[in-house]
């Protein structure tokens, strides 16, 4: 597989969230980049398909959904 590069611009706060993100992962930020990607393509795969995505509360069992644009 060619691999290929891309420039990404990011506010300082996007850079700061994912400076943590990768901390707490331990991840590089190319392969947190790319698990965030191949995430996003399972989400709208799920949406397109008639699916839709929740967080519950495992406590209460509240759920919301989340829209996804």
């Amino acid at each position: 597989m060619t691999k290929k590069t891309m420039t990404l611009n990011l506010t300082e706060t996007e850079m700061d969230v994912l400076g943590a993100l990768c901390d707490k992962k331990d991840l590089s930020k190319t392969v947190l980049m790319r698990q965030a990607l191949r995430l996003y393509q399972r989400v709208e795969e799920r949406l397109e398909q008639g699916g839709k995505l929740y967080f519950e509360d495992e406590a209460t069992s509240e759920k919301s959904e989340i829209m996804m644009l």
